[in-house]
């Protein structure tokens, strides 16, 4: 792995952990929504994992027609610096994209623990990826983001830390709403 896409891959692993450890914290309540409608913190990092998963194995997939690959646009650049502000914006929400959606809004929900193996091995397979990623294609564009365009391999890093962090500000809120909600009564 060259030394900038190690320590863009060290900063989402910080990152990751970060967010698993304020997870973790939340004990029971981590299943527990701050309100209806809204997503419980184990949504969230089972939706964050769907999406590294989904990206790593597209990557993957356009690694075996890299002849074909195109440099991003002047114009992709915009776009995803100001996909990467707009993520960063502290209470800023938006819709997630109708593919992103689908995919998160089908999935079943397992524990925590199962969804911390799974993510390991998301990670362990991205690692190995960009431990053999062929340096002729580092600035190549690999992967769609439906917003910004097409991102090259460090673009697409870039994204994965500033969408984690943006979801860390999500489970750093409902940690405070579940912490002044009275605690969940148990049924009977």
């Amino acid at each position: 792995m060259n030394h900038r896409l190690h320590l863009k891959f060290e900063q989402l692993e910080r990152a990751t952990q970060h967010l698993l450890a304020t997870t973790e914290a939340l004990g029971p309540d981590a299943t527990r929504a701050p309100a209806p409608g809204k997503w419980a913190a184990t949504q969230v990092v089972h939706h964050l994992l769907l999406v590294e998963n989904s990206i790593t194995g597209y990557v993957q997939k356009k690694l075996l027609a890299a002849e074909r690959l195109a440099k991003p646009s002047l114009l992709t650049r915009a776009r995803a610096l100001l996909v990467k502000l707009l993520l960063r914006l502290p209470g800023l929400r938006f819709p997630a994209p109708r593919g992103v959606a689908e995919l998160t809004h089908g999935a079943p929900v397992p524990a925590l623990p199962v969804i911390q193996a799974e993510w390991a091995a998301t990670r362990r397979r991205l690692e190995l990826l960009l431990n053999e990623y062929p340096g002729r294609l580092l600035d190549r564009a690999i992967y769609p983001h439906p917003r910004a365009g097409r991102l090259s391999i460090y673009q697409v890093l870039d994204h994965l830390v500033d969408h984690l962090l943006h979801h860390q500000q999500q489970i750093d809120r409902i940690t405070r709403a579940l912490k002044t909600a009275p605690p969940a009564t148990a049924r009977a």
